[in-house]
């Protein structure tokens, strides 16, 4: 289980800020943008949770404001209280969401795809609500989304689609969607009003950044040497 080590947090901060002091670490764009990008989302996290950190204590000040305050005094504090009570559930809430997307690529922008199952004309239907209810889910969340690629269905509805959700956690959060969905329902595209059901495939890869390095083991490589054209080719098993 995941624990918000906000002492760590700092220090790890720290430690990287320091590196953007060295006049050598400009000199290699690579390694640069992927400190920063570090040092950005460092920062996002110790800076969110030193804000509910003073919620709590804005509430809990307003608590012993309320044990000295009359009855009659009470209600305007009562009001303000509730509101700060019910912002600091949703904000810690949010925050423990984002402690436990602790995994490798939780952090990075999300690649959906969708393809339609067993269906036909129904499944390309259902590929099309959940594009738009995964589209829409980002919009309301402050993700912006990039249409990559796009297919229409013979009749209707969608034959593939690929979108890039970019934003925090996006990966994080979509990931647990990925699989085949279904659909049960009484279709629109039948005239007998008969019920069907629709499958619909959805894959999330996490966006993979230039500042990954993909190391290859010589182990897994097997080398096929061809007489006829004399060239050596490295395949992985």
């Amino acid at each position: 289980m995941s624990h918000f080590d906000i002492v760590k947090l700092q220090n790890e901060l720290l430690e990287l800020e320091s590196k953007t002091t060295n006049a050598e670490f400009w000199n290699d764009n690579k390694n640069s943008s992927f400190v920063l990008k570090q040092i950005s989302n460092l920062k996002s996290k110790t800076e969110e949770y030193k804000r509910v950190s003073n919620e709590l204590k804005d509430a809990i000040e307003l608590i012993e404001l309320l044990k000295l305050e009359t009855d009659e005094q009470c209600s305007p504090l009562q009001d303000e209280l509730g509101i700060s009570i019910n912002k600091l559930e949703k904000d810690i809430e949010k925050l423990e969401i984002n402690t436990l997307l602790s995994a490798k690529y939780d952090n990075n922008n999300a690649i959906i795809t969708l393809h339609p199952g067993a269906g036909g004309t129904e499944s390309c239907d259902w590929v099309q609500m959940l594009y738009r209810m995964y589209t829409r889910w980002a919009s309301s969340n402050g993700y912006e989304v990039k249409e990559l690629d796009y297919l229409d269905g013979e009749e209707a509805g969608i034959k593939s689609v690929t979108a890039l959700i970019s934003g925090p956690y996006a990966y994080g959060y979509l990931k647990g969607e990925m699989g085949v969905h279904r659909l049960v329902r009484i279709s629109p595209f039948d005239s007998g009003g008969r019920r069907h059901t629709s499958f619909a495939s959805l894959e999330v890869l996490p966006e993979i950044t230039e500042d990954v390095e993909i190391e290859i083991n010589p182990d897994d490589l097997r080398i096929d040497t061809y007489r006829a054209s004399r060239s050596r080719w490295a395949t992985c098993k």
